[in-house]
């Protein structure tokens, strides 16, 4: 992109240069906001995540791996594998084995209570595996190849599949486990019973979840007796909560506005590089979309290195896979070149040399910067004829047209929850998984035998395979990894940022 602004010191533009030549001005995106956890009760964790919790039932098919949810669910459910740091470790389950190809088998934690005071089992284990297998959701191809689940014990739980699934416990980690007579009540969307360290006291869609502490929580007590979490639509508001002390933990803090929070009396600033990514699907199903060499002109308008640059400076990397280079599969492909005039041709031979026009849909909470770099991209194809009509959305609607892709281009973020590329690549780009109408058999059983290797050189190659083979016939665009800034009050203690911007508050304390 060339102009005639005023550049910063390496010759690149500023960043309010930057979106003035994107058509934004220095203007704020204005939205919503909200109160700021009044409600909560003295001596709580009162944390501000950047994105509302619609929904809590762990198995609502529309956010069964939704980033906001999931920050709440593993607070109030356990799960039998959970993560710590990079590695796997006991949940409700102490130890498992693998026995064969083909059978797992795990025992359980004894004497664990949920929130209502029955005991944890076995069969409640199989209750819920049974069910998340009948919700057709983001994590239905987590669980294909598991074809029998059993528990010949009330502690003992055997998994069974149709072939090596060395990602079993790792996949294991979003199993949230609820007791077996409440896995399909639609209470649990509202007032849900799980085991965590906390239970849920009262929540708004879209607005607070209030938590209490469970006291007979098998981990022991939490650090503070409650969490509150409002949601803050408008972000400049829950910085000035920060500041003002009225909120105790935020994030992400946006890079533009680190400044912000930096340097101010009583606030820690904290950054971490993020298992979470911005892309913008391409639906395949849809035409142009459906000719590759389409989506590779669009890939080839866009100079990625800039706008990430202008936008992000240093909080986002541009990206070199479908996937963080932090994230074990990762393999490094060769970025695309901004060539505008070689889009132009792909355009010409795909019979669009005159443009087209087609739409993109984003929610402005999915991410620091989204309507702006919405806009960058928007502009960069308007410059090869193609029009794009802008479609911000609300939440809710956005997730029911992604799920039914009724869209023709989505942008979001998306966070690698485990750490692992069969999260990511092996979920969503399946034909069966079919979640932006791609289709391709050959990457197909790629993905199945890396879903069986066990972990090391031959399954990082295979899904290193099938990052070369995203990206080649460009499913997407995919610009920049984020790198998570986290403002917190300075008399926290025990916080540790996480990668997956999902991290332990049970654990969080206060000087």
């Amino acid at each position: 992109m060339t102009g005639t602004g005023r550049t910063g010191g390496r010759g690149r533009p500023r960043r309010r240069d930057f979106l003035a030549m994107a058509g934004l001005g220095g203007a704020a995106v204005l939205l919503s906001g909200c109160g700021v956890g009044s409600a909560a009760p003295r001596g709580a964790l009162r944390a501000a995540f950047g994105q509302p919790v619609t929904d809590l039932d762990p198995y609502n098919a529309a956010t069964a791996v939704d980033e906001a949810s999931l920050i709440v669910k593993r607070l109030v459910f356990d799960t039998l594998v959970r993560r710590e740091g990079e590695e796997l470790a006991p949940g409700l389950a102490t130890d498992w084995r693998r026995e064969g190809d083909t059978r797992w088998v795990f025992t359980l934690r004894r004497g664990v209570r949920f929130h209502d005071g029955s005991e944890v089992t076995a069969g409640d284990v199989v209750a819920c595996l049974k069910h998340t297998q009948q919700v057709a959701s983001a994590q239905t191809p987590l669980w294909a190849t598991v074809t029998g689940v059993q528990a010949p014990d009330d502690h003992t739980v055997v998994f069974t599949t149709d072939g090596p699934l060395g990602s079993l416990p790792v996949n294991l980690t979003l199993l949230f486990i609820v007791p077996a007579r409440l896995v399909a009540d639609p209470e649990q969307k509202r007032s849900p019973v799980g085991s965590g360290p906390f239970r849920v006291t009262d929540f708004t869609p879209s607005t607070s979840v209030e938590l209490a502490r469970f006291d007979d929580y098998w981990g022991g007590r939490a650090e503070l007796p409650a969490v509150s979490m409002p949601y803050i639509a408008e972000t400049s508001t829950a910085i000035t909560a920060l500041r003002n002390g009225d909120v105790d933990l935020l994030w992400p803090v946006p890079p533009d506005q680190l400044p912000e929070v930096t340097g101010v009396s009583g606030v820690t600033v904290e950054t971490v590089p993020s298992w979470t990514y911005y892309f913008n699907w391409f639906n395949c199903s849809r035409k142009p979309f459906d000719n590759p060499d389409v989506r590779r002109a669009l890939c080839q308008a866009v100079n990625v290195p800039q706008i990430v640059e202008a936008l992000f400076g240093r909080g986002g990397k541009q990206m070199r896979a479908p996937i963080p280079e932090t994230v074990a599969g990762f393999a490094a492909q060769q970025p695309w070149s901004y060539d505008p005039d070689g889009a132009r041709r792909l355009l010409e031979q795909a019979g669009l040399g005159r443009g087209f026009s087609t739409s993109m849909m984003w929610f402005d909470a999915t991410g620091p910067l989204s309507r702006e770099l919405a806009q960058a991209l928007i502009s960069a194809w308007a410059d090869i004829g193609v029009t794009v009509e802008p479609q911000s959305i609300e939440k809710a609607m956005w997730l029911e047209r992604l799920n039914t892709l009724d869209w023709d281009m989505n942008l979001q973020t998306n966070t690698v929850t485990t750490g692992d590329a069969a999260f990511t690549i092996g979920r969503l780009y399946t034909s069966e998984a079919n979640r932006l109408g791609y289709a391709n058999k050959e990457l197909d059983a790629v993905l199945a035998r890396a879903a069986g290797a066990p972990e090391g050189a031959e399954r990082d190659a295979l899904y290193g395979d099938a990052c070369g083979t995203i990206w080649s016939d460009a499913v997407g665009l995919f610009p920049v990894t984020l790198v998570t800034g986290y403002g917190r009050a300075k008399e926290l203690t025990g916080f540790t940022p996480a990668p997956n911007n999902q991290p332990d508050l049970a654990v969080v304390g206060r000087r």
